[in-house]
Order: C-alpha cells, then sequence, then structure tokens
C-alpha cells in the first residue's frame, strides 16, 4: 500500500470514560501506521470539562486550531455533574456546539444498527429490531438551538420570558437534504423526511424543498414524508419500514436517540459530523459515540469503547477515503461480539465480562 503521509488525526478525550476509550482508538490508529503502512499523526487536545478545569474555557483556541488543521477530529465525551452550575457560556457542551458551528458540520449521522449477537439485549421483542439498519441524517446547525433571537429576559409583570428562535433557509435544508440523497443511493433507495408541517411554518418550508430537490435531482429516490411525532411512534412500533431518516436540528436529536435505544446499548453507536469538502476534496469532519462522559463509571476500566472505535471507522470512511480499513475494523468488531466478549453494558448470561482495554485488545486481534 503507498504511503499516505502527514494525516492529522485529533483525538480529544474529553470527560468521564472519554480518556479511556479514546486510548483505545489511539492503539488502533498505531496498529494502522505500523501494519498496513498508514501515517496518521495524531494529536492530542483538552475540551470540555477537562478544559475549563485549566483553561477556564471548555475550548481554547489553540485546539481550536488544532481541529481546523485535522483531517478528522476524534471525541470521547464531554460533561459532567462536576460542571452542571456553571454558566451556560462555560459549560462542557459548549466546546461541541463551537466545533459543529465553527467547522461548518452541518450533517450529523447516526447509525442505529442492531447488531445480530445483541438483539436480547434490546428493550423491544427480537422480530421487531432483529436485522434494523437506520441511518438517521440530522441538520446540525440551523433550527432552534441557533436561531436568534433567543434568551431569558425579564417582562414588564416582574415575570421573566425565555425565548428560542426556529429558523431554517432553503439552502441549509437542502444541503442537508442532498446529503440523505446521496447517501440513501448508496444504500437502499428510500428517504423518510420528517417535520411538523401541520403546526409550523418552517416545517412546510422543509417539506417543500426535500421535495423541490427530489423532484430536480433524486427522480430515483423514493421519498417519504411524515410528522416528526408519528416517527417517533413507528420507530417503536414498525422501524425496519425505515432506511435513511431526514430531520431537522431539534427533531433530528429526539429522534436519532430514541432510535440508539433500539439497538440495545448505547455503547455501540458512533456519529459523524460532516461540513462540505473544499476545493482540495477535504471534508471538515467530528466523530463521537452517541454515549455520554457516564461520570458513575469513569476510571473503572469498564466502559465499552465499541461506539468510539466504530467512530474511528466511520472516520476512515468519510473523511480520509480508507473504505478497506473501515470495513477490516468493522468486521473486527463483529468477530470478538461473536466470540462473546462483552464489556459491563452489554454483558449476557453465558458470555465473558471483557474490560475497556481487554475489549480494545481484542479488536486488535482481529484485525488482519
Amino acid at each position: 500500500m503507498i504511503k499516505v503521509k502527514n494525516r492529522k488525526i485529533l483525538l480529544l478525550p474529553g470527560d468521564g470514560v472519554g480518556p479511556e476509550v479514546i486510548s483505545e482508538v489511539k492503539k488502533i490508529i498505531n496498529w494502522l501506521n505500523k501494519k498496513k503502512s498508514l501515517d496518521f499523526k495524531i494529536d492530542e487536545g483538552l475540551v470540555g470539562g477537562a478544559s475549563y478545569d485549566k483553561h477556564k474555557n471548555p475550548i481554547t483556541d489553540e485546539v481550536f486550531y488544532k481541529a481546523l488543521e485535522s483531517e478528522a477530529v476524534v471525541l470521547g465525551a464531554v460533561g459532567g455533574p462536576k460542571w452542571d452550575n456553571l454558566e451556560f457560556s462555560k459549560k462542557p457542551e459548549r466546546a461541541l456546539l463551537k466545533l459543529r458551528k465553527e467547522l461548518k458540520l452541518f450533517a450529523n449521522l447516526r447509525p442505529a444498527i442492531c447488531f445480530k449477537q445483541l438483539v436480547d439485549s434490546s428493550s423491544l421483542k427480537p422480530e421487531i429490531v432483529s436485522g434494523l439498519d437506520i441511518l438517521i441524517v440530522r441538520e446540525l446547525t440551523g433550527g432552534i438551538y441557533f436561531g436568534e433571537p433567543r434568551g431569558v429576559k425579564p417582562i414588564e409583570n416582574g415575570e421573566r420570558r425565555g425565548v428560542n428562535t426556529h429558523v431554517y433557509t432553503t439552502k441549509e435544508i437542502k444541503r442537508i437534504a442532498k446529503v440523505a440523497f446521496e447517501l440513501a443511493g448508496k444504500r437502499k433507495n428510500k428517504v423518510t423526511s420528517c417535520e411538523k408541517s401541520n403546526v409550523m411554518e418552517a416545517g412546510v418550508l422543509w417539506r417543500e424543498e426535500v421535495q423541490s430537490l427530489k423532484d430536480k435531482e433524486y427522480k430515483k429516490i423514493e421519498l417519504n414524508h411524515m410528522l416528526a411525532d408519528n416517527c417517533a411512534m413507528q420507530l417503536l412500533r414498525n422501524p425496519k419500514q425505515f432506511d435513511v431518516i431526514l430531520a431537522d436540528n431539534l427533531f433530528g436529536d429526539m429522534l436519532s436517540d430514541e432510535a440508539a435505544m433500539l439497538t440495545g446499548s448505547l455503547g455501540l453507536l458512533p456519529s459523524a459530523s460532516l461540513g462540505l469538502r473544499d476545493k482540495n476534496g477535504k471534508i471538515r469532519s467530528l466523530y463521537e459515540p452517541v454515549h455520554g462522559s457516564a461520570p458513575d463509571i469513569a476510571g473503572k476500566n469498564v466502559a465499552n469503547p465499541i461506539a468510539t472505535i466504530l467512530s474511528l471507522s466511520m472516520a476512515l470512511r468519510y473523511s480520509l477515503d480508507l473504505d478497506k480499513e473501515a470495513d477490516l475494523l468493522d468486521v473486527a468488531v463483529q468477530k470478538v461480539l461473536d466470540d462473546g466478549l462483552r464489556t459491563k453494558d452489554i454483558m449476557s448470561d453465558g458470555k465473558k465480562e471483557v474490560t475497556t482495554t481487554d475489549m480494545g485488545d481484542a479488536i486488535i486481534s482481529k484485525l488482519k
């Protein structure tokens, strides 16, 4: 294989179990460098509560510029009760919002896959979730999380009023819809677009613009429109009717968390946040596990590293154009689960419980 020079991967361990799961990712990157003649340059930085504790800022300019210069950023997790009482602008989660906004990471990809080895771990009946493979495409930099005006202000009668603004433009909607249609074209050619057009004007615009793009550029893709609350119900009733689900920032946030729970464990689910490719073909990106920082188990070497390892797999596939290496990593995870190895969160009768580091080492042993 031809050596790939100077590809920078920025690792941001963050808080809670973040450093533990990122350590396993680091081991795999080093294996790829050694065994597959790749030449990734690993850099690391503080983010979230860890950054606040040292710098009184959830992300420093230095770390932010490292992210700008990297081919891919892999994050562990941020947040925890320790920082709950900080002012809003200093909370660990603000680091994530800044990275998404400033790197223009408008597309969040959240797979919800029910591994055949873990069908019984789902809260739904096996026949409902067996073979489940959904991809949720969430718009990430617009909508109610970023709209202006926003804030909490006093009003004349002595009460206070909280305001958030839900706003989208044609450009923002078509940009994310294009991502959904392109990905659907590589899967089952089916997109379900979700909004609340029955009560929200922004939802009407969303539906119209998605349909317009489909009619002009993606005539072979099947497009269905569904109200977001109905989609939430259908995910529990018959989740396998879906392939790619397209949603705005707010509804995508909710639906992706719901879909994640269908699979049986958040510890298995990766995510990718992507921007547009520049003229040189480089794409801004951030990869992270769906699970949170889990401070209650931090430092105990029991966290499941699979979601973070699969986030690295997504980075190899979407940012680094290394599909074969991504496939290799995905297969290694499947083989380890076939062998009956389980971390505490997915442990069941007859299986072998292993630590975070054991799981990482086992996955590396299956790489060839």
